[in-house]
């Protein structure tokens, strides 16, 4: 039986976020946790593509360094837009529908970027496909929080994310194999028609958020079904009731960021996001072009520019536990070091062994610490502004990630040296360093004390469904 709890009238409650937190990781769990990752390792890997092929693109469509700077932006441009818009609307109709019709979007997308004949096309191709690859990142993140317990929540939703870093950096490594024999357009093929094929998979496959079912009201059996499936041996009384002890936060999601307390939280997540994102996209988009600019080949720029997303992979199974019990604290120290690392891959861009560390080192901290940033904003916020709220950090991040590159194209084009264009990026790292240190007092204790703020504060009654 589950843990219950008996009314006056004696009906069972169950506390349904009590319940999942009582749970050990179980299959359930991970088979969820991979499905979510095969969302955001194809996100990632359409995402980062546009970077990979650039050298290509240049010498084919003979355009300058500059003129790939809006190019490299509309896509980011749709990217926030998408979070912007799909994660409020995601906690009105539910995370499984917007992950579906965002992977289908940013696959259509891709394949339609295979085609593009010159630089408009291309630019209003990339903000379209943008749109899908900025919805599904926030409700994938939503709903592995969810499901998780609190105690290895963190750990879950950055272990998930790290689809998105994998399928950035293989997207390098395809890229440096099949641009040489088939060109740059079969990068987005492949980009295009995997999302596609993943499109059924999670139609039959991806449990609706069960939080979000039970503070709908919605579909009391499917709660149980839910349920049964985190703890197949638990059985429910005939007629309990399934209590999420949070508000139902009613009218627009957006304003509840700022309210109950949850104001300067918001903004100093914001803070961390764009700066962070900033850093990760002038990287991501530009590292290949500099390398090769240095002497490295296309196909070599490509291999040591996805170490970026390979330092992230590592960062964030190095940094999962340690997140989980340090919180804001742990992420402070994290960007500090990326400081450093970011500084130094200026100063030693004409070392392939060097430089490769120095990338390796700058997305252990860069990559690894956003991936905190995202575990950490879903943590804080209450179930029903969830989406919401990582969604909206995302979406305000991803004007870094539109910033990015177009300073750095400028940067470039102004003839800064390599070492003061990557300094004036490790900046962008010490501002989000900072952030992270005003949320670690201001979120006293970490996630759970996140949370508490949070959600206490506007306790009223708490959302029930009944079966």
């Amino acid at each position: 039986m589950a843990t219950e709890q008996t009314q006056a009238g004696g009906m069972p409650v169950v506390d349904l976020v009590d319940f999942i937190d009582r749970q050990p990781i179980g299959r359930f769990q991970i088979r969820l946790l991979l499905t979510c990752a095969a969302v955001l390792f194809l996100d990632g890997f359409d995402t980062q593509a546009i970077g990979y092929v650039a050298p290509a693109l240049v010498k084919e469509w003979s355009l300058t360094k500059a003129a790939l700077g809006p190019v490299f932006s509309a896509g980011l441009l749709g990217l926030m837009i998408g979070a912007l818009v799909f994660g409020p609307l995601a906690d009105r109709v539910g995370r499984k529908k917007i992950i579906i019709f965002s992977t289908a979007a940013f696959g259509l997308g891709a394949f339609a970027t295979a085609f593009a004949q010159d630089v408009n096309t291309l630019l209003a191709i990339r903000f379209l496909t943008g749109l899908g690859l900025g919805g599904a990142m926030p409700n994938a993140i939503a709903l592995t929080s969810e499901y998780n317990p609190q105690r290895r929540r963190a750990t879950m939703v950055m272990i998930m994310f790290c689809g998105f870093s994998i399928g950035a950096a293989l997207g390098g490594l395809l890229a440096a194999d099949l641009i040489p024999r088939l060109g740059w357009r079969s990068v987005f093929i492949v980009g295009g028609i995997a999302p596609l094929l993943l499109v059924p998979v999670l139609a039959w496959g991806l449990p609706e958020s069960v939080r979000f079912l039970a503070m709908a009201g919605k579909a009391p059996a499917r709660v149980v079904q839910l349920l049964k499936r985190v703890s197949p041996h638990t059985s429910f009384a005939p007629g309990a009731r399934f209590v999420v002890h949070e508000p139902h936060l009613a009218g627009i999601p957006v304003v509840h960021l700022f309210r109950e307390g949850r104001t300067a939280v918001t903004l100093l997540l914001w803070v961390v996001f764009f700066m962070s994102l900033l850093d990760i996209y002038f990287l991501a988009n530009w590292l290949p072009t500099v390398l090769n600019d240095l002497g490295s080949s296309v196909s070599e720029a490509a291999v040591i520019g996805s170490l970026l997303q390979v330092g992230g992979v590592v960062g964030t199974f190095a940094l999962g536990s340690v997140i989980d019990r340090f919180s804001f604290r742990a992420l402070a120290l994290v960007y500090f070091g990326a400081v450093f690392a970011v500084g130094a891959i200026g100063q030693l861009g004409h070392s392939a062994v060097a430089v490769s560390i120095a990338i390796f080192a700058a997305g252990f901290c860069v990559v690894g610490g956003q991936i905190a940033a995202n575990a950490l904003a879903a943590g804080f916020y209450p179930t029903s502004v969830r989406a919401s709220g990582v969604g909206w950090a995302l979406g305000i991040g991803r004007v870094g990630s539109i910033v990015g590159p177009l300073v750095g194209g400028a940067l470039l084009a102004a003839k800064w040296s390599t070492s003061a264009v990557f300094m004036a990026a490790a900046g962008a790292a010490l501002c989000a360093a900072l952030a992270a240190v005003s949320l670690s007092r201001l979120v006293r204790g970490g996630t759970t004390a996140g949370q508490a703020s949070s959600i206490d504060a506007t306790l009223k009654e708490p959302t029930t469904v009944r079966t």
